[in-house]
């Protein structure tokens, strides 16, 4: 890099604090702001709480009508995720509700998939259409021919439709595309999970470790003020990064990883907590089996011996062991959520895992504290219909022994005829544009091409809507009632998300959508209410809830329990062991290594870079790009290169350049973005962009989708997910690219 890696490292503290001191992110991240300003021109004659959609997160809102419109939103401070605050995502929600660009009618399609001429129809005829079909596709091909892909709160009504029409074959892409790796392998090392959102405690952290994870761009809302908190409390950062990230900016240590080498470096750090005995010793010998294996697995995984794969130097790997280890056990080092990069994203998982058991940090105050859940009594539904076959989301003979979720891309790749046990013969897709969300788009728009059927359920025309048979158009989630949220937390929870204002167009929520359909398909014992409504308020009484109150906060809390072992609580792992399992006979038995082992990544060519991708934090990947309102703050993705590579090759920010990857892929002109915050070897980018469907009106053509460019994936051995951190690019400049 341009500056001295140890010289920079030795300067990025002093430069951290100012700037944090200049922009207040020492403290407040993205308008988390304690002091709002009142604002009486949007304050609402009503204010009606619901919670967010606009992430997983599902935070507490509440929503201000002025008029029979939604004039701001802001955070629940009753609600234990929202504290009272939002993140840009949060607030910018009434960008999605009043989007010009949203589907209004059910579409069914005239001419060729592809070709984007739909017509508009009726809401009848269009769900006795797609009830017809899935009556063919169901006597033709048997009911798992049917997959749902999915993404979204609202999928819930959706899954119990394609329960009960008799298949298995779901999946979602957030599982192997992003979080399941880190879910095994918690789950196979403590026999717990580590939840969704994560059972962190940051705020009470002394030193946090965030290994490709981006606090301040990946906007967490919880997270992040929690971050923000154990920053201002004096917590420290050790951050590991091919990129130069906002919580970089943050940290004691800065780490510029050579991508794809982590494992090298996490067992280094082990091999000097254990060398040096800085491990927890009463922890680890009352809670872990398998740690004498463990030291004798990294007697070999020397700081000198990483130093020559990770690019780190050894002296540095010491010093930030050291520091990890005497903060323990308010020491934690963050599972990750996106962790799909390099296909041994379970064996990486475990490494972090286990690195955290050396730190005692399981059940620690300012680790991962263990949660405790309310109860509410479900909805009683007839037994569902147990499918003849399993789902064929595996490639004909391949066994991912953890697996223990659909796999997107599987159901997928079955839907090209000869690849899995049966062929998967039509698909619902529910808030999930797998043209961006499944790597190697190529092969998705070649999945559809082979199906008997396809109907999308969306709120925005994104483009896997535009090669559907049906269409049809899902109101907004503050436009709809959804099933409660029932969350584990510090201080166990339920919410409601209810109808904030009525549906907009021609769009219904997705509980109406699913009932209706099955009616059309003879399951209507399986949707036994009038609507989610009466059916969110049964549930509530029968839980003995105080619904009025329920309505009224938005959100019902249990009392605070001991979440920590220090509060009195009790970690459970429920492994085979009944212990944290440094060493996994389950995956030894698996035929996999039973504990992690480094695998030396591919290098790119001289004239490629590492491709990098990631997010900004006031969008949610492609979903919010076409939002205008926080298109205010970031309307179109750059490629970051290094400030020397750019002048070696005659770049300047601005120019507009094509990414070509190793199979000749290409993506659409981007612009450059010159910078000394990442690697020399590494380009980055942030994913959502390159959207080609015209009827996104804002987001068409901004941009560059990363996609386009993920044509090469390495498959976890463990759960079959899809690393995706495998590919390279070389730049060309825009008029110049072949």
């Amino acid at each position: 890099m341009d500056l001295n890696r140890r010289q920079f490292l030795l300067t990025s503290s002093a430069a951290a604090g100012a700037v944090g001191v200049g922009s207040g992110l020492t403290t407040r991240f993205w308008g988390l702001d304690g002091d709002p300003v009142h604002d009486p021109a949007t304050d609402g004659d009503k204010v009606i709480p619901t919670f967010c959609e606009m992430c997983f997160w599902k935070c507490g809102v509440l929503a201000h009508v002025k008029d029979g419109t939604v004039t701001k939103l802001v955070g629940n401070p009753d609600h234990p995720l929202a504290k009272g605050r939002l993140c840009p995502r949060g607030t910018g929600g009434t960008g999605l509700l009043y989007d010009p660009d949203r589907l209004k009618k059910p579409l069914i399609r005239k001419g060729e998939r592809g070709e984007q001429r739909f017509e508009e129809v009726s809401w009848e005829e269009a769900l006795d259409r797609v009830a017809a079909k899935l009556k063919e596709v169901k006597e033709k091909h048997g009911a798992e021919s049917l997959a749902l892909f999915n993404h979204g709160y609202g999928a819930s009504f959706f899954k119990t439709l394609v329960a009960a029409y008799g298949s298995p074959s779901v999946g979602a892409p957030s599982y192997a595309q992003c979080r399941g790796s880190r879910d095994v392998a918690f789950q196979l090392t403590y026999g717990a999970p580590v939840g969704s959102p994560e059972y962190l405690d940051i705020e009470n952290s002394r030193v946090l470790t965030l290994i490709g994870s981006h606090l301040g761009e990946n906007m967490h809302n919880t997270q992040v003020q929690e971050f923000a908190a154990m920053i201002e409390k004096g917590g420290e950062l050790v951050v590991v990064d091919p990129r130069f990230s906002t919580a970089a900016g943050k940290a004691r240590y800065w780490l510029p990883i050579k991508p794809g080498t982590d494992m090298a470096l996490l067992l280094a750090w082990m091999h000097v907590i254990v060398k040096e005995g800085r491990y927890n010793k009463a922890f680890v010998e009352a809670n872990t089996v398998g740690f004498e294996q463990l030291a004798a697995h990294l007697a070999d995984k020397t700081p000198e011996w990483a130093w020559a794969r990770t690019s780190i130097a050894p002296e540095l790997i010491v010093e930030t062991a050291r520091f990890i280890a005497g903060a323990a056990p308010a020491s934690l080092v963050h599972p990750g959520r996106h962790t799909s990069w390099n296909g041994d994203d379970t064996q990486r998982g475990r490494a972090i895992a286990i690195l955290n058991a050396l730190l005692g940090s399981w059940g620690a105050a300012g680790g991962f504290f263990l949660p405790s859940k309310l109860k509410v009594p479900p909805t009683a539904l007839p037994p569902m219909p147990k499918p003849e076959r399993k789902a064929p989301d595996t490639p004909r003979g391949a066994v991912f022994p953890f697996m223990d979720e659909g796999l997107a891309h599987g159901l997928r790749d079955a839907s090209i005829p000869g690849t899995a046990e049966f062929d998967i013969k039509a698909w619902f897709v529910y808030g999930s544009n797998l043209i961006q969300s499944l790597p190697n788009p190529e092969k998705t728009i070649e999945a559809i091409q082979h199906l008997d059927f396809f109907v999308a359920v969306d709120v925005l025309p994104a483009e896997i809507t535009g090669w559907a048979d049906v269409v049809l158009p899902e109101c907004t989630y503050l436009e709809r009632w959804d099933d409660l949220a029932i969350t584990p937390w510090k201080e166990p929870f339920v919410s409601v998300r209810q109808e904030v204002v009525p549906p907009m167009f021609d769009s219904k929520p997705g509980w109406w959508i699913a009932k209706e359909l099955g009616k059309r398909l003879g399951l209507a014992d399986y949707f036994p209410w009038e609507s989610a409504e009466t059916m969110v308020k049964a549930r509530l009484e029968a839980g003995k809830y105080d619904v009025a109150a329920m309505l009224r906060t938005g959100v019902a809390g249990g009392k605070r329990a001991a979440v920590t072992t220090e509060e009195g609580a009790t970690a459970v792992y429920g492994t085979p062991s009944g212990k944290i399992e440094l060493f996994s006979q389950q995956m030894a038995d698996a035929g996999l290594a039973p504990m992690p082992e480094y695998t030396p990544p591919e290098a790119p060519a001289a004239d490629q870079f590492h491709l990098l991708f990631g997010r900004s934090p006031v969008h949610t990947f492609g979903r919010t790009t076409n939002n205008r309102f926080l298109s205010e703050i970031y309307a179109e993705n750059e490629v970051w290169l290094n400030t020397r590579v750019a002048r070696e090759q005659g770049f300047k920010t601005g120019d507009k350049v094509i990414l070509v990857n190793q199979d000749g892929k290409k993506s659409a002109a981007i612009k450059v973005k010159v910078t000394q915050r990442i690697r020399p070897d590494c380009v980055y980018m942030v994913h959502g962009y390159g959207h080609t469907d015209k009827r996104l009106g804002f987001a068409a053509g901004r941009g560059a989708d990363d996609t386009q460019l993920v044509s090469r994936v390495k498959i976890d051995a463990a759960m079959g997910g899809t690393g995706m951190n495998v590919n390279f690019v070389r730049l060309e400049r825009a008029g110049e690219a072949a």
